[in-house]
Order: structure tokens, then C-alpha cells, then sequence
């Protein structure tokens, strides 16, 4: 495979950020002018890391290259800091994390490199906070993406007190900020984030994304908002995949793990190919 570190100036994030992204390699024997010049489109898998983490999280702990060589499969990793894939225009000169995907990160993919902009060959997903994040891209842009998967990270009832705390007791001054910053509970289930009550608007879409949820029933920060968004999806009729591994915790053994599966949900093994 072919791995691109990129930093540039972003005008969303308002400075400089950086983004690894693997390419499909040319195969031995190949002539390279006849490589590089086919003018083919790959399938591009959209991977987001969590809190405390960057972009180059998956490559150092997971097997994605790998996975991604076998599929020729483009895959980008971003750097989104602890933002909860949200935008915060009162942080220093103001860091919109929630437009910088869809609205620049995705465009400069696919006109620099030979992504394919076709819906059904884009496809999310991401760990913890990233997890969530791809509920906020998927959920409010669903005409970019075929499929998702969110592992150990899920949309969250906001509105029950139970939620709250149980926010506060693991991340108290992320709960004290990002309210602050959406102006409130009621800006915050407003707002882009709040995808569990977006959730009841995608349940009998024929056009939603596919969906696959996963986490590991040993996890003591997701588990239970996993189980929790299950039981409510299944209320509303909202057609998504649920999967839970036992024994596992918030852990890179099981993210590599649902990184598989999610590449088997999304149809990626069958050898289909781009355009």
C-alpha cells in the first residue's frame, strides 16, 4: 500500500492538521503509466478515532493497512482533537469539526485523489467519541454514505438525567463544554449532535445509510448507552445491525475486531470493485 501523511491549512479547523491516508498499491507486474493513469475510483472508508486520540491511532493499533491492501481499499484518517466531531466557533479562532468533513476534507479527498464521490462507495466509521462522531456525518448527511459502523460509540438520550450523569461521571468537564457551547441542553438537542433524536427521523428511510453497532459487553463507558440506543432503535423501527462481543472493554483488540466486521458489513469483501 501506499501511505500519505498529509498537514495542510484548514480553513474549518482554523490551522494546520494532518490526515493519514492509505492508497491502494500498484501490484507487481503492473506497468506503472498504465497504473497510475487509469483514471480508476476507488472505494474510500471515512475511519475516526476517539477522545485523547489522532490520525495516526488506526494505523499504529490496528491492522487497518492490512485489511485495507487486501480490498484496495482508500482509507482516510483525520485529526479531529477531543471535539466530539462538533463545531465550537468560541474555541481560540474557532474549530468547526463537524463542517470540516463534509465540506473540506471530503472535497480535497476526491479532487486530489482517486476516491470515487459516489454514495455507495463511501462508507464511515470510528471508535468511542469517533463512534458517535459517525452517527453526527452520517446521520445529517446521509446522501454521502452507503453504510456506518460505531463502535463503542452511539447516540445518547441527552434529554434523561440518568444519561447526564452517568456523562458527567466519566468526562464531567466534556458534558460542562459541550453544553456550554451548543448554549444549553436545549441548543444542544437542537443541534447537529444530537443524533438520538435524529435517529427517529432516518427509522422507515429507505435512503438511510446501513447501520452496524458494536460494542463489548465488558465496556464500562459504552455498554450500557449501547444497550440502551438498541432497545430505542428497535422502538422506533429504525433498521440498524447490533453486535456485541463478550468479555471485551473500550480496547483496541475489539476495535480491530469490528473494524473486520464492519469491512464484511459494508459489502467490501466480496471483491466488488469501484468505479
Amino acid at each position: 500500500m501506499a501511505l500519505v501523511h498529509l498537514n495542510f491549512t484548514s480553513r474549518y479547523l482554523s490551522g494546520s492538521t494532518d490526515v493519514n491516508v492509505i492508497l491502494p498499491d500498484m501490484g507487481r507486474g503492473s506497468e506503472p503509466r498504465d497504473f497510475y493513469g487509469s483514471g480508476r475510483r476507488y472505494r474510500v472508508l471515512w475511519l475516526l478515532h476517539g477522545t485523547y486520540g489522532d490520525y495516526s491511532d488506526w494505523l499504529r493499533k490496528s491492522n487497518v493497512e492490512l485489511y485495507a491492501s487486501e480490498l484496495d481499499l482508500m482509507v482516510v484518517m483525520p485529526s479531529a482533537q477531543n471535539s466530539d466531531y462538533a463545531s465550537w466557533p468560541g474555541f481560540a479562532c474557532g474549530y468547526d469539526a463537524y463542517g470540516y468533513l463534509t465540506e473540506e476534507l471530503m472535497p480535497l479527498i476526491q479532487g486530489w485523489f482517486p476516491a470515487s464521490e459516489k454514495r455507495e462507495d463511501n462508507f464511515i466509521a470510528g471508535l468511542s467519541m469517533g463512534g458517535a462522531g459517525v452517527c453526527v456525518y452520517a446521520f445529517n448527511h446521509p446522501e454521502k454514505f452507503a453504510a456506518l459502523c460505531a463502535m463503542s460509540g452511539c447516540p445518547r438520550d441527552m434529554s434523561d438525567e440518568d444519561t447526564l450523569r452517568e456523562r458527567a461521571r466519566f468526562f464531567p468537564r466534556r458534558l460542562e463544554n459541550q453544553l456550554l457551547n451548543a448554549g444549553g441542553i436545549e441548543g444542544y438537542l437542537k443541534s447537529p449532535q444530537n443524533t438520538w433524536g435524529l435517529a427517529g427521523k432516518l427509522a422507515g428511510d429507505p435512503g438511510a445509510p446501513r447501520m452496524l453497532f458494536t460494542c463489548g459487553t465488558a465496556d464500562p463507558i459504552a455498554y450500557r448507552l449501547f444497550c440502551e440506543f438498541r432497545k430505542y432503535a428497535g422502538e422506533i423501527g429504525l433498521n440498524a445491525c447490533f453486535e456485541e462481543a463478550e468479555g471485551y472493554s473500550h480496547e483496541w483488540r475489539f476495535w480491530d475486531l469490528s473494524l473486520r466486521r464492519a469491512l464484511e458489513f459494508f459489502g467490501l469483501t466480496d471483491g466488488g470493485a469501484g468505479a
